[in-house]
């Protein structure tokens, strides 16, 4: 087990830790120098970045991307591997593989379709693919923490009980981690962690409806923001570029916040 995948397994033992998410090597870099113990990627993030919307890219895209962030910085990275970028459990096996050998300490496998007409893989299937991924992270002997996503609150299927049992099934099928992205009531929090217990949960963070202390106190064992941060770099990006282009004034260039050394960070 490599040294970043050890460190993972044991952010993953108690507490609670913050994993944001970068889009690129720049924020990957600036991420790490702000003293976060581990970061994740987002597949929006990427996927905007190359001018693709989100679920656009290509396996190989991703696959290319994971490598860059793992080797650019030191901490574990968290790989958005989305559903695996294969329906049938043969393909999710064989795509994990692949992305095990980019150098990501950990990988989420998530249960949407991509079909709104059935938003979500059927139960027992969607068992099998976490059983596929859990497989093929074992072949390897990599000790890559696997994450499995139950996505009904994202797909306009908000059932708590649907949402942990399948939860449940996906931890007894192998995955080391329960993700349900979406849930918010402290109610719906607790029933998660509790129903998966002792294995840990992540929660997903876009905005201000919680802190750390607040998490943790419920038991969530890590944090992740998705596209959160790319969403707000594009925010800041649109609002000057509009300004320039419809009134030809220039008040939105002017930076916020603590100033940055940008060539001092990348030096």
């Amino acid at each position: 087990m490599s040294p970043k995948i050890a460190e993972f397994h044991r952010l993953h033992q108690s507490g609670c830790f913050v994993m944001p998410n970068p889009w690129d090597r720049g924020s990957a870099i600036y991420l790490q120098k702000l003293g976060f113990k581990a970061l994740a990627t987002t597949s929006a993030g990427f996927a905007w970045s190359v001018g693709k919307a989100d679920n656009a890219v290509t396996v190989d895209q991703v696959l290319g991307h994971l490598k860059k962030i793992a080797t650019t910085v030191s901490l574990p990275v968290n790989a958005d591997f989305e559903g695996g970028y294969a329906r049938d459990p043969q393909g999710v096996a064989a795509n994990v593989e692949r992305a095990v050998s980019t150098g990501v300490a950990g990988l989420s496998i998530e249960d949407s379709t991509g079909d709104k007409n059935a938003p979500l893989f059927d139960f027992g299937l969607a068992v099998e693919r976490i059983r596929a991924a859990r497989a093929a992270i074992d072949k390897t002997r990599s000790g890559v923490v696997l994450t499995g996503r139950s996505e009904g609150f994202f797909v306009g299927k908000p059932d708590i009980k649907d949402t942990i049992k399948r939860l449940e099934a996906y931890a007894a099928a192998g995955a080391d981690c329960l993700y349900a992205p979406g849930i918010r009531t402290k109610e719906d929090i607790s029933a998660v962690v509790k129903a998966v217990a002792p294995k840990p949960v992540n929660l997903l963070v876009h905005g201000n409806w919680i802190t750390v202390a607040q998490a943790a106190e419920l038991g969530v064992r890590r944090i992740s923001i998705g596209g959160a941060l790319a969403r707000k770099t594009w925010n800041a990006l649109t609002t000057a570029a509009q300004e320039i282009a419809e009134k030809g004034t220039f008040d939105n260039m002017v930076w916020t916040g603590a100033p940055v050394d940008l060539n001092g960070l990348f030096r």
